[in-house]
């Protein structure tokens, strides 16, 4: 792989300056093609993860589509026809686009100016904010990981310590306002200075958190109990968790856990499992341990594995554990083609098969406090994707197909199309692994079978839709929205 440091890291220290300068510029401009339609292969997959009953809709409560976090959806994206992309400008990132049941998307992002986590309720039509919500700023990761529960509530932990559910009403007058519905301090168990990084509901309706610092807990906000459980020293949580009738997983930047809760509520360790954690950050991640959040899929029930990505320091290797008691299945290096052995994104899982989308390299304008610094500096984005296969009665796993796509977001698989939805980003220069403010952005739906770009539109080019491997969500119209650093991108079929 050929490498251009000092580039690189003179780029990483502009971008901030630089994407504020893009945005006040406005150089980029969405546009619209008229693409081939979709390959004719639908293919088959399992079960994904069963319906969480205090989640919204699976495929658009969680940023990873369901509790389970297998980055399915049961929706189909855009169809036949033309292809069109539009923005809605918020001069914010937008990591977490939602929609509950009635089909209105939520959207949690942080504003370029003053950073205050804000959310929007967006209209289904045309993805224009109808409302917004300034929430108690927090921790940089403390304004990405949010769910819907199963009344269309945003369910979010703020920089209070508190968790929210934040619903959106209309007025006598019809006009739309989001409100805190209902309110729960976690201070008891979270000390000043340390914060939420990710939640979900488990089966009994108690809400599971996990804190940077290592905390795991539950929380009842209908009784107000709170129960918590501290891990061992120096692991921290730097990606959201799962859950699954079987329990909750969650990865630390040493250990992948499943946790159970006691008759009280209290969380207990069923098991624990530790991975090649690598001897530092590698560019791309923002941590030093794996970017993963926990997978839960299988043939079976859908949630008969959990898988996540390693961070050996010379390869990615997919890990993937019997959910019942931790035991290997298998371990496969991962993203050969590209050369790029980094993943801070969570695997795709349905049915025995896994698709791992890789980030080394990937230009982050800022990381997390404590990530600690990358080695190498910097390095050309390498991208590429993966596809693996459990055999038969969980005997091991194979690689299917390994390329070179450089996907730029977290990739979603459509039970219903058949397709992977993601946004690419091409280099300026083609045939390049190198970065720039001006890099050409574009939606893409890939042929799970070959792990081919079947078909794609360009949204934009420059910083102001840089999609920062954010996920995004296929609404019930087929329309696919997509967060970036300064809004959000609605990609549809016409």
């Amino acid at each position: 792989m050929s490498h251009s440091p000092g580039s690189r890291r003179t780029a990483r220290r502009q971008a901030a300056g630089a994407l504020l300068a893009a945005f006040l510029l406005g150089f980029a401009t969405p546009a619209s093609a008229v693409s081939p339609a979709p390959a004719g292969s639908a293919a088959s997959f399992g079960p994904t993860p069963p319906h969480n009953p205090y989640s919204g809709p699976d495929g658009t409560a969680t940023m990873h589509g369901d509790t389970g976090s297998s980055d399915t959806t049961p929706l189909a994206g855009p169809g036949a026809g033309t292809l069109k992309s539009s923005r809605t400008a918020l001069a914010s990132a937008c990591p977490t686009v939602l929609a509950g049941f009635d089909g209105y998307p939520v959207a949690l992002c942080t504003p370029i100016f003053g950073q205050v986590p804000t959310v929007h309720l967006l209209d289904p039509g045309d993805g224009s904010s109808l409302a917004s919500l300034q929430l108690t700023k927090g921790s940089l990761l403390g304004g990405v990981y949010a769910y819907i529960d199963h009344l269309d509530r945003l369910v979010v932990a703020d920089g209070s310590r508190s968790l929210l559910r934040v619903g959106h009403h209309r007025d006598a007058a019809g006009d739309w306002r989001l409100t805190v519905d209902r309110r729960l301090s976690l201070a008891s168990v979270i000390p000043e200075g340390d914060a939420v990084t990710g939640l979900a509901p488990d089966w009994s309706g108690r809400v599971w958190f996990a804190t940077g610092g290592g905390i795991v807990g539950t929380a009842d906000d209908a009784t107000g109990t709170v129960r918590a459980l501290s891990l061992p020293a120096g692991e921290r949580v730097a990606n959201s968790i799962s859950t699954a009738p079987e329990g909750t997983a969650v990865t630390t930047t040493h250990a992948t856990y499943l946790l159970t809760a006691d008759g009280t509520g209290a969380p207990r360790t069923v098991w624990r499992k530790e991975y090649d954690r690598g001897s530092a950050r590698k560019p791309g991640l923002l941590s030093w341990g794996s970017g993963s959040t926990p997978t839960f899929f299988g043939p079976g029930t859908g949630t008969e594995y959990v898988t996540i990505v390693d961070n050996a320091d010379t390869a990615a290797n997919l890990k993937v554990y019997r959910t019942g008691d931790g035991s290997d299945v298998c371990s496969v290096p991962v993203l050969r083609a590209a050369d790029g052995p980094a993943s801070e994104n969570s695997p795709v899982g349905a049915g025995r098969s896994v698709f791992v989308a890789g980030t080394y390299g990937y230009p982050y304008p800022a990381v997390p406090e404590g990530a600690g610094p990358a080695v190498p500096a910097s390095a050309g984005f390498a991208g590429g994707l993966s596809r693996v296969d459990v055999r038969p009665g969980g005997t091991g796993c194979d690689l299917v197909w390994d390329n070179t796509v450089r996907s730029a977001a977290v990739p979603k698989l459509s039970t219903a199309d058949g397709l992977l939805h993601t946004v690419v980003r091409d280099p300026l220069i083609p045939g390049t692994e190198g970065t720039s403010l001006l890099d050409p952005y574009r939606y893409a739906q890939i042929d799970p079978d070959s792990g081919q770009v079947v078909r794609s539109v360009r949204t934009g080019v420059g910083s102001l839709y840089d999609s920062l491997q954010m996920a995004g969500t296929i609404t019930r119209d087929g329309a696919y929205l997509q967060g970036t650093v300064t809004g959000v991108l609605r990609i549809t079929a016409q």
